[in-house]
């Protein structure tokens, strides 16, 4: 059962609701440059720098888990923000979750390694990534339902893509700025090129609280207010809606699983395994992430023309082949064919990740829809996303093989489209 609000959406205007998107767009991208900023430093860096050890696979496993641990806090991030998102209102929630982000990044930078202070590094390595995690836990919500909430109803899903944008966006930066940074020696980088990336959050932080500050209230949330608002929010969430949460986690699981993949996982296996260049997967996410941005934004066009759910579907079934076939054109070792492979993965991952937001949104009535959002898209962040490098990582550590990885994601999509399937109809 679907829950669509009496008020009109087109009440804040198409200006504003671009506006409000725009805003939604450029703060998560600040967000998501630093996390991935983080995730990509990991998979480089962050081994021998906190986690020394003589055998280079275990260091490397210890450096990846610390980029999972912060999705285990992302939905902390988002209960939180959730209860206080649908109490309070989303725009201060989203201002909030960027200055915790913001600041968690920027200690990142400024961290002491293992050889300098000892296992105290890598514990407040820990802590620090738990920050981010609760910081993008807390954002996503509020972004989200800020633009589907301002949204002209019949472009609730193409609106409400903006926050889905600003991941490719964020990790163009992102990898961009470790580009630049590894043009340094070797030595240079590891040593403390890798810190500017984390410096810089600073600035792009300020620059998104700016922007944010000035937005409106989601005039959707502001009448939910004039009536009764939920005490907990999240209490009646699990109580009236525990199989809607149920399938945001596998819809959301399947995409966000095969992105980290492409946006992580092969920055590591790709140079220790295959042979590739640091420089060359960088470029290859650099260019994939350009692609999802385009792609996001069509088939997200396309879910609000011919139905979310179909999109979606059709974007799971593509990646369940996809995954299959991903491994054995990305082992090639050749540049251009990981190229292909990574591009052509991603627009099935984009098919799902785009109109997700409006899905989610459509499952939920305003008065509780931040918190509930926010559970089902986190915690299958959790079981998706956070997860996918370390078992990938495990699975091929045990087993020697990449066909049983892209198994793995092959299975994670047939969840998703189980599941996207047994969401009801109603604007989605």
């Amino acid at each position: 059962m679907t829950h669509q609000p009496a008020v009109s959406v087109q009440a804040s205007g198409t200006r504003e609701a671009r506006r409000v998107a725009v805003a939604s767009f450029v703060g998560t991208a600040i967000e998501w440059y630093d996390f991935f900023l983080y995730g990509a430093a990991a998979a480089l860096v962050f081994g021998p720098q906190f986690f020394p050890s003589s055998n280079p696979a275990v260091s490397q496993l210890a450096s990846l888990t610390t980029f999972a641990v912060g999705f285990l806090a992302r939905p902390v991030g988002g209960i939180v923000a959730g209860h206080f998102g649908d109490r309070i209102g989303r725009k201060r929630m989203l201002v909030i979750s960027l200055l915790i982000m913001g600041m968690a990044t920027v200690l990142v930078g400024l961290l002491p390694t293992y050889a300098q202070i000892g296992v105290a590094a890598p514990i407040l390595l820990v802590v620090l990534r738990l920050a981010q995690g609760v910081g993008v836990g807390a954002e996503w919500g509020g972004a989200a339902l800020m633009a589907v909430e301002h949204a002209p109803p019949s472009r609730r899903g193409l609106y409400g893509a903006a926050p889905q944008l600003g991941v490719p966006a964020g990790a163009i930066v992102a990898n961009l700025v470790l580009l630049v940074a590894s043009t340094s020696t070797r030595e240079a980088f590891v040593e403390w090129g890798w810190r500017l990336g984390f410096l810089i959050s600073f600035v792009l932080v300020i620059f998104g609280l700016v922007i944010r500050r000035r937005l409106t209230e989601s005039p959707l949330f502001e009448e939910a207010a004039r009536h009764r608002p939920a005490r907990v929010p999240l209490l009646e969430v699990l109580r009236d809606h525990p199989l809607a949460v149920l399938r945001a986690v596998f819809v959301t699981g399947a995409s966000t699983a095969m992105g980290y993949i492409i946006l992580t996982y092969i920055l590591s296996y790709g140079t220790a395994e295959v042979g590739y260049s640091r420089n060359e997967l960088l470029i290859v996410v650099i260019l994939t992430s350009v692609v999802q941005l385009g792609a996001i934004y069509g088939l997200s066009g396309l879910a609000d023309r011919f139905g979310r759910r179909k999109v979606i579907a059709a974007g799971a079934i593509a990646q369940a082949v996809a995954a299959l076939l991903f491994f054995l054109v990305f082992d090639t070792g050749v540049f251009v064919l990981a190229l292909v492979a990574c591009v052509v993965t991603v627009i099935t991952v984009s098919a799902q990740y785009g109109p997700l937001p409006a899905l989610l949104s459509d499952q939920f009535p305003t008065r509780i829809r931040y918190s509930g959002v926010s559970l089902g898209y986190q915690l299958g962040n959790v079981v998706g996303g956070g997860l996918a490098p370390v078992v990938a990582t495990a699975i091929f550590t045990a087993s020697g093989s990449s066909l049983l990885v892209g198994v793995y994601l092959a299975g994670m999509a047939l969840l998703a489209l189980v599941a996207v399937a047994l969401t009801p109809r109603g604007e989605a």
